[in-house]
């Protein structure tokens, strides 16, 4: 979709390192919206750890209320050390997905140029492909149970819970997103027929009946296990895989891995006919806050991405076309912390410079 008026934009910095990526993010946001002439309002949201440290509030429903009037949420990073694990994730990004209905995860899985890569003898030829992940349903929806916590007789049941409307809409999703990509025009099935029966098997007889709405896309399957295998072996086979939300939260991570680690990983929570929201795959890493040392091109990479679905795909180009350049110049190091050679700010300072 594109908006001939100006694009409304919220901006959640988030925590530990998230503001300072984010900030590099921006700056080439701009570069890239004066060089095709884009107009775009942003507004920032204190949402993360210091906020639910002061007042308790983690996502207050009046904020919630106002993020759905934006066309995209611009994410940089969420969790603090003095916060325990689960709730921002939970209260926030979980709650953002569900309830602005963001049923896809998009993760781009992309080898740069002078990216190390711990697979032997691969380079960028060799991996380059898409997850598309069902984003709102599956385990992630909490349902279930536990019954006499505690005591030796404890029963916990956790619920993959699976809906036709769910599945076919991220399957269309991914279809269309191979035609798109028109690379290989491939879209590989990645679930566990032979064990889970149920939630499978209405994947899987989903996927052959809308495959018939797509004839130009080749179809494909693969248990989770073999994917993780051949994500190893053999990572030129894939072009874009569909798979739900567990199995796509397991096999992102490794996506991350062979692409060359979390520094350089990007992905979107998407709602095609609402507001999706970007950001950096890596964490907050908060020992690193302050110190101009972190590696911000995944925060960027997540901009170029929201550019992109906001329906500016040559904005978007243009974000990905200069993190390519300034890896292929050599000026950049390393993509760990404190090794790059670069500082965060001047990462982004030399990107919007080459926009």
């Amino acid at each position: 979709m594109s908006f001939a008026k100006s694009y409304k934009i919220a901006v959640i910095p988030g925590d530990g390192t998230g503001p300072e990526v984010i900030a590099e993010g921006l700056k080439v946001v701009k570069a890239v919206a004066e060089a095709e002439s884009l107009k775009y309002d942003l507004i920032h949201y204190d949402l993360g750890g210091e906020r639910y440290k002061k007042t308790g509030e983690i996502l207050p429903d009046s904020v919630l209320e106002e993020l759905k009037k934006f066309h995209a949420i611009y994410l940089g990073a969420i969790g603090h050390p003095d916060v325990k694990p689960g709730i921002l994730e939970k209260g926030l990004l979980l709650r953002l997905r569900f309830e602005l209905d963001q049923y896809i995860n998009l993760r781009p899985v992309k080898l740069y140029p002078n990216v190390p890569c711990p697979l032997k003898d691969k380079g960028p030829k060799d991996i380059d492909f898409v997850v598309v992940r069902e984003n709102t349903e599956g385990l992630y929806t909490g349902a279930g149970g536990v019954l006499k916590k505690g005591t030796p007789d404890e029963v916990a049941t956790q619920e993959s819970i699976n809906t036709r409307k769910g599945v076919e809409r991220c399957l269309r999703y991914a279809f269309k997103y191979a035609q798109k990509r028109d690379k290989a025009k491939k879209l590989t099935l990645c679930g566990k027929t032979n064990v889970l029966t149920y939630g499978f098997d209405l994947w899987e007889r989903t996927f052959y009946e809308v495959a018939k709405d797509y004839p130009d896309i080749k179809t494909d399957y693969a248990h989770v296990d073999a994917t993780c295998m051949w994500m190893v072996k053999n990572p030129e086979w894939f072009d874009v895989i569909v798979t739900d939300n567990m199995f796509g939260d397991i096999i992102t991570d490794l996506g991350a891995m062979i692409q060359g680690g979390m520094g350089i990983a990007a992905g979107g929570n998407i709602n095609p006919e609402g507001v999706s929201m970007f950001e950096p795959i890596g964490g907050s890493a908060p020992k690193y806050t302050g110190q101009n040392v972190i590696n911000p091109l995944a925060a960027i990479c997540a901009g170029g991405m929201m550019l992109e679905t906001l329906g500016e795909d040559k904005a978007g180009k243009r974000v990905e076309t200069a993190v390519i350049k300034l890896l292929e110049s050599g000026k950049l190091k390393s993509l760990d912390a404190g090794k790059m050679g670069m500082t965060t700010s001047e990462i982004g300072d030399w990107l919007a410079k080459n926009i």
